[in-house]
């Protein structure tokens, strides 16, 4: 066991674990970072994020919790870029870690990178820093390729991602289907690869009234289906809208849309040209992105979630809503079977196909939310609680600490 605290340099570089959740970067990944990091400093061990610097009002060091800071990186690049254009200032940003490093006196034990941007760049300080280096991907570039979805992930990507696996102490997968596709898809080293699940904050995400949360966020339909996430194409909105309009007895069924931002306008415009095509734009409502805490509200006044994705890396909105006791509809995607694991929790779909997604939204609509199933919907996922997911990641340390063979 490790006999000390920790000191850990934590990279988020292509999105700040603060950013507006549902923007075109922004999402389970920026929840991970920032509820891990809280978590570990919490149990005495000390972490630095370093993520490039964005818009907001944000100061260069911020103290996020307990013996956590997040560390704004100057790049020369264009603020608001895509995320593989960041590549060609990464060389700056490593030098921007360094400068910092040095001037701070710190020394790091270990370093996590999350997603393939920051992985290249925890490869680099492993190479300076001589200490050990595990990464998440979160996603993985040729999966997301082979699902069919119109998406076209460059091979600059993909190339980074097997030479960041060939570098790194460890890796951290969040589904067994993740680890097979390092293995298989990546020549990953299974003695490499640790599957370790999302987590999500029982504190936070809990049940509310759904006859209080309802009133209070002005939503007044008989039937209430829950989208949340980011406005990519990935994500499978347009499989929803569709299903919504062959939801059986769907006259007084709305569907409620959290997420989106300003990068998201025309793919708005789509939805919903595609919601009046259909003839169901009264009962379609973009709410926008919205804050992490009030997300609970959402959850609980929403009859059933729906994940319609075409690929996930885990689906944490899962875990959200059954920990606020709403069951969920999903495509067979991510972590789908380790969260939904009966039909009190809800049901998973072959594919995001809107005839099957319609007909198990329907189906939940016709069994109104008990108090006892909302219960042991909560109960099912306390297990993924980020207390049991951080000393799972601490273990990992703890073995790449003690063994890994650093250059």
């Amino acid at each position: 066991m490790i006999d000390k605290s920790l000191t850990i340099a934590m990279l988020s570089i292509h999105s700040c674990p603060l950013g507006q959740l549902g923007g075109r970067d922004t999402g389970g990944m920026n929840v991970y970072v920032r509820e891990l990091a809280s978590e570990l400093g919490r149990r005495g061990h000390t972490v630095d994020i370093y993520t490039k610097k964005h818009s907001g009002h944000h100061e260069q060091i911020m103290d996020i919790g307990e013996r956590v800071r997040l560390i704004h990186l100057d790049t020369e690049a264009q603020e608001d870029i895509p995320k593989v254009a960041i590549y060609a200032s990464l060389q700056n940003m490593l030098c921007g870690i360094e400068s910092f490093r040095k001037s701070d006196m710190r020394q790091y034990d270990v370093i996590h990178s999350h997603y393939w941007l920051s992985g290249i760049m925890g490869a680099q300080l492993q190479m300076w820093w001589h200490v050990p280096h595990m990464v998440m991907f979160h996603t993985l570039g040729i999966p997301k390729n082979s699902r069919g979805a119109n998406n076209d992930e460059p091979e600059l990507r993909i190339e980074t991602e097997k030479e960041v696996i060939r570098h790194s102490d460890r890796i951290i997968a969040a589904t067994d289907q993740e680890q097979e596709s390092l293995i298989s898809a990546y020549g990953a080293s299974q003695s490499h690869v640790t599957v370790i699940p999302c987590g999500v904050n029982m504190k936070l995400f809990k049940p509310v009234d759904m006859k209080e949360a309802r009133q209070n966020l002005n939503l007044y339909h008989k039937n209430i289906v829950l989208f949340v996430g980011r406005f990519e194409h990935l994500k499978g909105l347009r499989q929803l809208i569709k299903a919504m309009s062959l939801v059986t007895g769907s006259t007084d069924t709305a569907l409620i849309v959290v997420g989106g931002d300003e990068h998201s306008k025309e793919e708005l415009l789509q939805l919903q040209r595609l919601a009046q095509e259909l003839n169901i734009a009264e009962r379609v409502c973009f709410i926008g992105s919205i804050e992490q805490d009030k997300l609970p509200a959402y959850y609980s006044a929403a009859d059933v979630c729906v994940v319609p994705s075409y690929y996930e890396s885990f689906g944490m909105v899962a875990l959200e809503s059954l920990a606020c006791g709403t069951p969920v509809v999903a495509a067979d995607v991510g972590g789908m079977r380790q969260i939904i694991r009966d039909e009190t929790m809800g049901y998973i779909v072959p594919t995001n196909d809107p005839a099957l997604l319609a007909d198990r939204i329907s189906l939940i609509l016709t069994h109104k939310k008990q108090s006892s199933d909302i219960i042991t919907r909560q109960a099912a996922v306390a297990g993924f609680s980020w207390s049991i997911i951080a000393l799972k990641i601490l273990h990992e340390y703890e073995a790449i600490v003690n063994t890994a063979v650093v250059p």
